[in-house]
């Protein structure tokens, strides 16, 4: 029986996804019923629903029961939680490359898509392909019992069974990767995709202190 390390427990990291605007961090700070008080950029901005602070961030609405609020920046959505941190990665100007920022504890988390489906991503450099769980994979409408071909994986949680497939393509920001090797973990894990090295190995990747840029070759 032939194992893969498909899970990998090297380091993750974690994106979240913006538009290419000027900012690159915002925290919610305090929340009122239909207000909201956060640091974007480290400047302190007060917002009610539907106001835009200078730095182009919409508070859409506010929910003081859960601690979030919804904010829209480039017409794109995010939640932000009171007292954490939303970091951004931005496009460097550069065709087919983006720059990551780390949020607190040095992960990030991204939005992208598989297939034509969006996704979260973790992106881990110790996973050595893409890996989704099954319940994500039916939710995007794979169909990896009958396309993929099946085996079994090493996870921190023991040997499970994995059935290999390729995607169609992969894209995070300006990055597009077609033909990408993947697993589908039967069960409710990982629960965000994990952005492996059959992804990230066909990119380069630079670090500059927090920084890390992700420049795709051809």
């Amino acid at each position: 029986m032939k194992i893969h390390n498909v899970v990998g427990l090297g380091l993750a990291l974690s994106i979240v996804m913006f538009p290419a605007a000027a900012v690159e961090k915002i925290s919610l700070q305090a929340l009122f019923k239909d207000k909201a008080i956060m640091l974007v950029d480290g400047t302190r901005r007060v917002l009610a629903t539907g106001d835009t602070s200078p730095e182009g961030v919409k508070l859409v609405a506010t929910d003081t029961r859960d601690e979030k609020a919804e904010i829209e920046i480039g017409g794109k959505r995010q939640e932000l939680k009171l007292g954490t941190i939303i970091s951004s990665y931005v496009s460097t100007g550069k065709p087919n490359s983006i720059v990551l920022y780390p949020e607190n504890g040095g992960h990030f988390f991204a939005d992208g898509v598989i297939n034509g489906s969006p996704v979260r991503f973790l992106v881990d450099t110790g996973a050595t392909m893409i890996a989704l769980s099954s319940v994500t994979a039916n939710r995007i409408g794979i169909d990896y019992r009958k396309n993929g071909k099946a085996g079994y994986a090493g996870t921190a949680g023991g040997v499970v069974q994995t059935y290999y497939i390729k995607l169609d393509y992969v894209q995070v920001g300006d990055i597009k990767i077609y033909n990408v090797d993947a697993g589908v973990i039967e069960g409710a894990h990982p629960t965000d995709v994990l952005l492996g090295m059959s992804f990230l190995g066909r990119l380069d990747m630079k670090r500059d202190g927090e920084k890390m840029e992700l420049i795709q070759r051809y």
